[in-house]
């Protein structure tokens, strides 16, 4: 070893790649005070939960900003409803199956104010709020002449105390207001009987909570880390963000209104000589001359009028709103435009880029948290209760297979994207069936109408350029029909359309 080795500062033990890699776990002197608890999901909702939701609601009511990307994230999660098709071999029990449904649909609301697709979108608001909505199943008798004996009620967030952790009497852990047994199950929900906020609600002394079993109860979220039990509000990471925001929009406002109240300073020689349209003077001393159209004033020697020219916002106003509202779009997960309705700095290639990355996350919003918590359990359900009630005259293992439609993606150029689905139809990468439950409908009632239209127009002696079950799309030209004798001695090739004169559209 030479005598330089001997001084070398030896390595501090492992690869260098290794402690690359754990370089956040360091504690030198950038990231010294950079010492967060490592504390469980739960702790830290149980612990801040309340308050985050005080805080979500009054946001997205009073922020323009955090309102309208409360709807836009609505409007795609579930847009006029995600629709049931079923599976069912038998047609024409499918078919009764579907109709009872549709309108079983009108009656699902226990408050009566919308349908089960209105439902789902009270439901997706509330995960944007507040991160979670408890949708309970309410059996009704047979006298109050439902079409199936069931109706779902609303319950919010804060009617299942966050501080209710306790052992109950039964030996069952209650945490955060959901009761688990001895293997980890949810056996029941200790909801609220009244609303914490609403002051308007004053019935009679009771108990403050209800236990209501687990099986009545759907509690719709989306679970962000393992054994998360409570949710998040979709608009928690942004939440610091459009409040401070919102706050300096508020004094940039008032800034500009002070200052254009004043248009401009007197500097008089002789205060006691009053000026023309000069009121009096108030507690202070200080006098305020108004401005008429048409008025001339003449100074005395020695007067000086100055006005004023308040500072403006700066030119990097635009540039800041713009980054800020860029990073709350970003931590809302969703497009700029969708959040601010700017689309200046847009074209269609850009548009269609953010609507893609988007449109994945809605969808695994759509099959795993609504279709999943929501949707399934409300039709079996509903399924269990309409076979037990005769509405439906089957056995439920044969009317359970279902497959849920969400609503269509409107695209930015549809054209193009209609003919790319053909040329995958026509290509077998996809099936017609695929292609139209896209558009969010049921391929089965699409077959149905458009059977009826080309019946209707037969019967009337119509035709239209393309009729139902005719080759159409992209490629689809008419060829003209040849007449006798025409095209004879034609010894081309090109006679593609002579070959077959009875095709009227290729």
């Amino acid at each position: 070893m030479g005598l330089f080795d001997r001084f070398r500062r030896r390595s501090a033990g492992g690869p260098a790649a290794v402690r690359a890699r754990l370089e956040g776990a360091m504690a030198k002197r950038r990231l010294r005070g950079w010492n967060p608890p490592l504390e469980n999901i739960n702790a830290l909702v149980a612990s801040g939960g309340p308050r985050l939701l005080a805080r979500s609601r009054e946001l997205v009511v009073t922020n323009g900003y955090a309102a309208n990307a409360c709807e836009a994230f609505a409007a795609n999660l579930v847009g006029d409803g995600i629709k049931p098709s079923s599976l069912i071999g038998d047609a024409d029990l499918r078919d009764r199956v579907q109709r009872l449904w549709l309108a079983w649909t009108d009656e699902a609301d226990a408050d009566g104010l919308t349908d089960f697709y209105g439902l789902q979108a009270m439901v997706a608001r509330e995960m944007f709020v507040a991160g979670e909505c408890f949708v309970r199943l309410r059996p009704r008798r047979a006298e109050d002449g439902l079409q199936v004996p069931i109706q779902l009620q609303l319950l919010q967030s804060e009617m299942l105390p966050f501080e209710k952790t306790e052992t109950a009497a039964n030996g069952n852990r209650i945490r955060c207001g959901i009761e688990f047994d001895a293997i980890g199950r949810r056996v029941a929900y200790h909801f609220r009987r009244r609303h914490p906020g609403d002051s308007t609600d004053q019935g009679a002394v009771m108990p403050e909570t209800v236990r209501v079993p687990a099986g009545d109860v759907l509690h719709i979220y989306r679970p962000i880390d393992a054994g998360q039990i409570r949710g998040l509000p979709h608009i928690a990471p942004a939440m610091v963000r459009l409040f401070l925001l919102d706050q300096y929009d508020d004094a940039e406002l008032d800034r500009k209104k002070t200052a254009a109240m004043f248009a401009g300073f007197i500097t008089k020689t002789a205060p006691e000589e009053p000026m023309m349209g000069e009121a009096e003077a108030d507690l202070d001393g200080a006098a305020i001359a108004s401005l008429e159209p048409g008025t001339m004033q003449v100074l005395l020697p020695g007067e000086d009028v100055k006005f004023s020219s308040p500072a403006d916002v700066g030119g990097g106003y635009e540039a800041f709103q713009y980054r800020t509202l860029l990073a709350v779009a970003a931590s809302l997960g969703l497009p700029y435009h969708l959040v601010t309705g700017d689309v200046r700095q847009a074209n269609y290639s850009s548009l269609r880029a953010e609507l893609v990355e988007f449109r994945r996350r809605i969808g695994q919003l759509q099959h795993g948290v609504i279709v999943h918590q929501l949707c399934r359990p409300v039709w079996l359900r509903w399924l269990e209760m309409a076979v037990l009630s005769g509405a439906v005259d089957a056995d439920p293992a044969e009317v359970r297979p279902v497959q849920w439609i969400p609503p269509r993606w409107d695209w930015v150029d549809p054209l193009k994207d209609i003919q790319a689905q053909v040329l995958a139809m026509e290509a077998g990468i996809t099936s017609r069936r695929k292609v139209v439950e896209a558009t969010g409908y049921d391929i089965e009632e699409v077959d149905r109408e458009n059977a009826a239209d080309a019946a209707r127009a037969t019967a009337l002696g119509l035709r239209y350029r393309t009729s139902p079950g005719e080759t159409q799309g992209a490629r689809a030209t008419p060829a003209t029909r040849s007449e006798a004798g025409e095209g004879a001695g034609n010894d081309t090739d090109d006679g593609a359309a002579a070959t077959d004169p009875t095709t009227e559209q290729e």
